[in-house]
């Protein structure tokens, strides 16, 4: 969630009501968060020096207002342009890197995030279809009672195999949409 916070603040400073709304209106389709974990979270960037928190002079309400400062621009950039993870956060991470990928000012830079993301799609592929063809393979000397048990997994590894297709080609056509 920091680097998701950073990225929205380069826009702007931002209150916690205000990074909330952001959250809202478009993030949470695939990141949620709630006022308390949005806090905690710009706690920690400030007491690291990636944010700044000032109180805004045009409120009566002593509104604090969160700001990015070059080493949160920096610690972003270098997020951005970091290797996807695997594992269960994956999509999630992904999706917030095309979220924000407009924000990166270097074309080559977002070229680099695509096709880290484009790579890491086709491994995830491969290997699920290695897992796919090893199954497949074992299935024939299945013993009945076992059948069904594999039909519901094998159907898991379908999701997950039709998954990573669509994770591939939609990045190839973000890739080629944006040259």
């Amino acid at each position: 969630m920091p680097f998701v916070i950073l990225g929205l603040l380069l826009a702007g400073p931002l209150s916690l009501y205000d990074l909330h709304k952001r959250f809202t209106a478009g993030i949470s389709l695939f990141y949620s968060a709630s006022y308390g974990s949005l806090q905690r979270s710009l706690t920690q960037l400030v007491a690291d020096g990636a944010v700044t928190v000032s109180d805004d002079p045009a409120s009566a309400r002593r509104r604090k207002l969160h700001t990015i400062t070059p080493a949160g621009r920096a610690q972003w950039r270098d997020w951005m342009l970091a290797p996807l993870p695997g594992g269960a956060d994956a999509e999630t991470i992904l999706l917030a890197k095309v979220f924000l990928l407009g924000r990166l000012d270097d074309p080559a830079d977002r070229r680099r995030v695509l096709a880290a993301a484009q790579e890491q799609a086709a491994a995830t592929l491969a290997e699920l279809d290695a897992v796919r063809r090893e199954l497949d393979a074992q299935s024939p000397t299945l013993p009945e009672e076992h059948r069904a048990v594999f039909a519901y997994q094998r159907a898991v590894l379908e999701y997950g195999l039709r998954t990573a297709r669509l994770a591939a080609d939609w990045i190839a056509e973000l890739d080629g949409s944006t040259r």
